[in-house]
């Protein structure tokens, strides 16, 4: 039984659930999650959650994302990449008509916040139904704007019709309907190319590992070298100590007072802190209520195993 998280490469033609499927074979076991979609064409970082890790699932799918992608300018399809149905291309004028300067101006404007309206072929629900199924079966229906916040774009390379560009953007934001954007900002129509997630929060794509890499790790019994382990993320929140009464305290996960934990310790009004005992043993993550000056559990990560 591993215990928190893993760095998977996701390759080309594999779906998230088809990494996940693969892994619980490969690790012998069921509780396995990964941390949001990406595409069957598109690669890169994938983080997958194991045992308790699991319970970090919703919030690594919170963290921002870094992309590199290429816009193809002068088409658009119905799945808003190079993989769906051409539905138009722009005239030979429109094309001449661009300049690398005009499109540079246009992409860079998307940086911040905007309306974006998700694709028909997504996994969102509309009243009980994905998307994908809908587009699938000929229908489209209305879909809402959704706040994204694009932090950065740098355009890595422009030899048009295509444009490289390194996107960080907040959770929720499709690269594909970005692209798609761009071209509709520009009047010739735009579709993604390629995707390569390269981060997700702190996990990059240089750590990154491939389905036959942690294959060949489990021959050889190796697989916990790789494991991440859950306090890795809160690496931002200050660690405290308990005292041996309150280790027992939070071994059952129960409110822990100042007096115990060891040293002088004064978390600011609503502090989350990392709480470990004298032998470096993570329990949870604590969060500090002046009012009753005690910090209350939010999220535990003790096992049976421990």
């Amino acid at each position: 039984m591993y215990n928190g998280i893993m760095n998977v490469y996701k390759e080309a033609g594999y779906t998230s659930h088809d990494v996940v499927a693969r892994l619980r074979g490969i690790c012998k076991m069921k509780k396995i999650g990964h941390t949001g979609t990406l595409d069957p064409e598109a690669v890169g970082v994938l983080p997958v959650c194991l045992g308790s890790g699991t319970k970090l699932c919703d919030m690594l799918t919170d963290w921002d994302k870094e992309y590199i992608a290429v816009l193809r300018l002068g088409v658009v399809t119905d799945t808003q990449d190079m993989t769906g149905q051409v539905q138009r291309r722009c005239t030979v004028e429109q094309a001449e008509a661009l300049t690398n300067d005009q499109v540079s101006r246009a992409v860079l404007d998307f940086v911040g916040e905007y309306g974006q309206v998700p694709p028909m072929y997504s996994a969102l629900k509309v009243n009980g139904k994905r998307l994908y199924e809908l587009a699938r079966a000929g229908k489209e229906v209305e879909r809402r704007p959704r706040k994204v916040q694009i932090r950065e774009i740098e355009i890595q390379n422009l030899e048009l019709p295509q444009v490289k560009m390194r996107v960080v953007c907040s959770k929720g934001t499709y690269i594909r309907t970005l692209c798609h954007d761009i071209g509709e900002r520009l009047g010739c129509g735009g579709a993604m190319e390629s995707l390569v997630r390269s981060r997700v929060g702190i996990f990059g794509i240089e750590d990154a590992l491939t389905l036959d890499q942690i294959e060949e790790l489990s021959a050889q019994n190796k697989i916990s070298d790789v494991i991440i382990k859950p306090d890795a993320v809160f690496g931002k929140n200050r660690a405290v100590v308990v005292t041996e009464y309150g280790r027992r305290m939070a071994a059952n996960g129960n409110v822990l007072r100042t007096d115990q934990l060891s040293g002088t310790v004064c978390p600011a009004d609503g502090e989350q802190v990392r709480v470990y005992d004298d032998k470096g043993k993570f329990y949870g993550i604590y969060r500090y209520d002046v009012k009753r000056n005690a910090l209350k559990p939010v999220r535990m990560f003790l096992t049976s195993e421990d």
